[in-house]
């Protein structure tokens, strides 16, 4: 059984972040800059204030509103987000964002701070190679 805490050591590194005095132009350079599909915008504690992701970036095209040089963050990111904790089951956390229907999860630790961001991409990649070892782990009980 996978935990969070083990996806993050895998992954290594701190979550992507924009100020929230940043703009959506900004946020858009952080994603393609690093590769990711999401940004977080924390608060001054390193709590997590908001995300932004491709998903926020096509909605504000479908609306019509391409002005992102000029665009504050604050409005445009979600501030209602649901956040893991290091020893949270990835099957359990699958189920959630897969119920929920999004695709990045900020995790905290026990203060509440950011310590990371795990994508559906990491949890499946991580649930694969956990049923991977569990195939080959019953080869070989079955052949000895």
């Amino acid at each position: 059984m996978m935990l969070l805490k083990e996806i993050l050591q895998k992954k290594g590194g701190q979550p992507i972040t924009v100020p929230a005095s940043a703009t959506v132009a900004d946020a858009i350079r952080a994603m393609t800059g690093h590769k990711v599909g999401s940004v977080m915008i924390p608060n001054a504690d390193g709590s997590p204030a908001g995300i932004f992701t491709e998903r926020d970036v096509l909605n504000l095209c479908a609306e019509g509103r391409t002005d992102f040089v000029k665009m504050s963050i604050r409005p445009c990111m979600t501030c209602a987000m649901t956040t893991g904790k290091p020893g949270d089951k990835v099957s359990e956390i699958l189920v959630i964002m897969t119920v929920k229907r999004f695709r990045h999860m900020p995790v905290v630790d026990e203060d509440g701070k950011m310590i990371g961001v795990v994508s559906i991409g990491d949890l499946v990649k991580a649930k694969l190679e956990e049923t991977a070892q569990e195939a080959q782990a019953l080869r070989e009980y079955i052949t000895t």
